[in-house]
């Protein structure tokens, strides 16, 4: 497979995946836009070979889509995904012992190399004002690493195995940060980083860390793959990449990726934190501006005609959705043995995929018995229990019995099995103050929010309207409404403006509700702009899970308290207005955007690269 990361772009311009722009482009938004651009109409990869203010060239929407992404790992990906069938069920070797003939040589890439004779990445040294600094979004605060691998040891740590590496976005530039000499370090919840932080602050020991950019396809995926505790991300990188990760130690003694086109070097601040961000984000909306650790620069390492790799986040789906698909692909057939009982489950992207999971499994503890949800309750909790799942805001999870087929990817026939049949009255189960995504700033403070499990089982209890009920304009505060799904009508209401006045107004509009108009809509949505809502599945997905923290945001027709468990008798209404505490959404520079319109104009550089 792939030595390098120009080894890469070779391939794919030989089979037309490559787009080279020649022309001076500015990082600060112009490249983002561009790269906005081609990915939503599903374009190649994009060699940007003069960004201004650098003279290192930049490669962005290498894994653009999921056809692409199976092309860079068509040689290992279907001998890791043996590999991983054996982990999970060791007999499959007795069964059918000449289809894992291959996995010996296979887990072999998994072991480290290191390079004792060869230091490619070394030949050159720069500074981090020479780099390419791509600034994303009007408001982001400085020039962004956006596709790094960060790799951190543990106190007095010398095996590479074991090696924490991750994904922790890098801002080299903007608020306080003195340039060349400290960049930021912005590290979430569940993080393997944050594990050899706490150990380091309790030792008397430099926290070095290293920053790797580029390298083989393989090596920027490992650094999100969520590898279990104590098992470091270098292994799957080799398994992937079908090539063992090499590394050396530099005379700092900080960790080389041998194959790596840039490599930053330096030690974390242990009690140091500055301002980081904003950052425009995958949710669709800024990260806003928090104190993190800071990252003292020791070196800048860059290898001969080195390619910068980045990427472009924003509102899902974008170029890291591939990230999820191929996780899925690869180790899909082992949830049921994480999640004894679980069939599959989809963290949904076009809502973030941390604000909501769709899952299917099996109820299999009283057959006997009048169908309720009893086991599913058991697997929804252990998912809201487990690791990065455990950032979830919403799970809704089914019996598989109840109809085979249903398919928690195919998210509108899951919607229509699940509102066909769930029981508001009984089927809600709520976790309040408690940590969720970082990133999502619908909660009551940062990190802080709440989650709801709807586990619904059972035959169906009524039938999904898709036209629009005729009120009469008789909703108090209901200014427009339309259907997004059948069972689920979006309302548009006046701007939100606080949680006091939103009870006053859901008391009025609750009351008014003839429960036999709305029978066929179990979901009603409250919104700023329903058209926009029912325009796309999409649009549906994103602003109602991403815009509502479940404690505060979740109402219902003749509601009720019993015994501390909460539910409603009518329709579930979700507020999915923007509020006040609401991170900004993502909107492009409008002077940007006229200046690309120009490159893919008639005439332009890029006229034919949508056609």
């Amino acid at each position: 497979m792939y030595k390098s990361l120009q080894d890469a772009c070779n391939d794919l311009e030989k089979t037309g995946q490559l787009l080279r722009i020649k022309s001076e482009v500015d990082g600060y938004l112009e490249v983002s836009e561009i790269h906005r651009r081609i990915f939503e109409n599903h374009g190649p990869a994009i060699l940007f070979e003069n960004i201004k203010g650098t003279k290192f060239r930049g490669l962005s929407n290498l894994y653009g889509t999921f056809e692409r992404t199976d092309f860079l790992f068509r040689r290992t990906q279907d001998k890791l995904r043996k590999l991983i069938e054996l982990k999970a069920d060791p007999s499959h070797f007795l069964k059918n012992p000449l289809r894992y003939i291959s996995t010996p040589f296979t887990a072999f890439k998994a072991l480290p190399s290191k390079r004792i004779f060869s230091k490619p990445v070394m030949y050159s040294e720069t500074r981090i004002d020479q780099l390419p600094l791509i600034h994303a979004w009007p408001e982001d605060g400085g020039a962004f690493v956006t596709m790094p691998q960060v790799l951190t040891l543990p106190p007095g740590g010398k095996n590479i195995m074991e090696a924490n590496v991750g994904m922790y976005r890098i801002q080299l530039t903007g608020n306080d940060y003195e340039l060349n000499k400290e960049i930021g370090l912005h590290y979430q919840l569940h993080r393997g980083i944050g594990v050899h932080h706490t150990q380091y602050n309790e030792s008397n020991e430099e926290f070095r860390c290293s920053v790797f950019i580029g390298g083989p396809p393989s090596h920027a995926f490992a650094a999100i793959m969520p590898m279990p505790e104590g098992i470091s991300e270098l292994t799957f990188a080799g398994m992937l990449g079908g090539r063992r990760f090499g590394y050396f130690f530099d005379p700092h003694q900080n960790v080389i990726s041998a194959d790596a086109d840039f490599v930053i070097t330096g030690t974390i601040e242990k009690n140091t934190k500055k301002p980081e961000g904003p950052f425009g984000d995958h949710l669709g909306y800024y990260s806003l501006t928090h104190d993190f650790p800071v990252m003292k620069v020791n070196k800048v390492y860059h290898r001969q005609d080195a390619i910068w790799h980045f990427t472009v986040v924003g509102r899902p789906p974008m170029e890291d959705s591939s990230f999820g698909y191929l996780i899925h692909k690869l180790v899909g057939n082992m949830l049921p043995k994480e999640f004894p009982g679980l069939v599959d489950l989809n963290a949904v992207d076009a809502a973030g995929v941390h604000p909501l999971l769709l899952a299917t499994a099996k109820e299999r503890y009283m057959p006997f018995r009048d169908k309720v949800p009893e086991e599913i309750l058991t697997i929804g909790s252990r998912i809201l229990g487990s690791g990065q799942t455990s950032l979830a805001k919403y799970l809704l999870i089914t019996d598989v019995s109840d109809h085979p087929e249903i398919n928690p990817n195919n998210i509108e026939s899951y919607f229509i099995h699940f509102l066909s049949r769930v029981k508001w009255d009984r089927d809600l189960h709520f976790t309040t103050k408690t940590t969720i995504d970082t990133l999502d700033y619908s909660g009551s403070s940062w990190n802080s929010g709440s989650k709801v499990l709807m586990a619904c089982r059972g035959s169906v209890i009524r039938k999904l309207s898709h036209e629009p009920p005729s009120i009469n304009n008789s909703l108090p505060h209901v200014q427009d409404l339309c259907v997004v799904l059948p069972g689920v009508l979006a309302f548009k209401m006046n701007k939100f403006k606080d949680y006091e006045s939103t009870k006053i107004e859901l008391q009025t509009l609750t009351a008014a509700m003839n429960q036999e108009d709305f029978n066929g809509f179990p979901l009603i949505v409250l919104c700023d702009d329903a058209r926009f809502v029912a325009e796309t599945l999409n649009n549906f997905l994103w602003v109602t899970f991403t815009r509502s923290n479940p404690s505060h945001d979740i109402y219902g027709v003749n509601a009720f308290t019993e015994y501390k468990h909460w539910g409603c008798h009518g329709s579930l209404i979700i507020d999915a207005r923007i509020k006040p505490h609401h991170a900004p959404e993502l909107v492009p520079d409008a002077d940007t955007v006229r200046k690309v319109d120009k490159l893919f104009s008639k005439g332009g550089e890029l006229y034919n690269v949508l056609k």
